[in-house]
Parts: structure tokens; C-alpha cells; sequence
């Protein structure tokens, strides 16, 4: 199961906050867009309180913080509709 899907039905089963371990995950930008990019745009900015990211480097963090802010600013213009699940 891709792992977008099991964080989607692991925030689903609970109210709990689901952490993200990016230890030895090779992070790209297309990556992150498509796995936490396509969260906020799904489930809005709010769904970012219930994650945790674990072991992030200095130029992952970056790459989550420009995806977190670009698919928040798409998701408040309404530029783009949130895909279909």
C-alpha cells in the first residue's frame, strides 16, 4: 500500500497524530507534493496539526516547508480542486 494511504487510513482509525519517520527515505519535491502535498489539498491545512515528522535533515525540512506552503496558499485560492480519494 503506497504510504500516502496508510498515513490516510491511519488519521482515519484515529484521532491521534501520526508521526512521519523520513529516516532513510530519499525525499525529492515531487515526492513530498505527492505524499503530504496532496494531504492538505485533500483534507486542508488543518490536517497538518495531527503530523509529526521524525528524522528530517536540514534540506528536507526545506522541501516539506515549501510544499506545506505552496498547496496551502493553492488550497486557500482555490486554484486547485482536491483530488478524489
Amino acid at each position: 500500500m503506497p504510504l500516502r494511504q496508510q498515513v490516510e487510513r491511519a488519521l482515519d482509525q484515529s484521532e491521534l497524530t501520526v508521526c512521519i519517520d523520513f529516516g532513510g527515505v530519499t525525499v525529492t519535491q515531487a515526492f513530498t507534493d505527492e505524499f503530504i502535498g496532496v494531504l492538505i489539498l485533500r483534507r486542508g491545512p488543518s490536517i497538518l496539526e495531527r503530523l509529526a515528522f521524525k528524522q528530517c535533515s536540514e534540506d528536507v525540512q526545506a522541501i516539506i516547508r515549501f510544499v506545506v506552503s505552496s498547496r496551502i496558499r493553492d488550497y486557500n485560492e482555490g486554484e486547485l480542486q482536491p483530488a478524489h480519494a
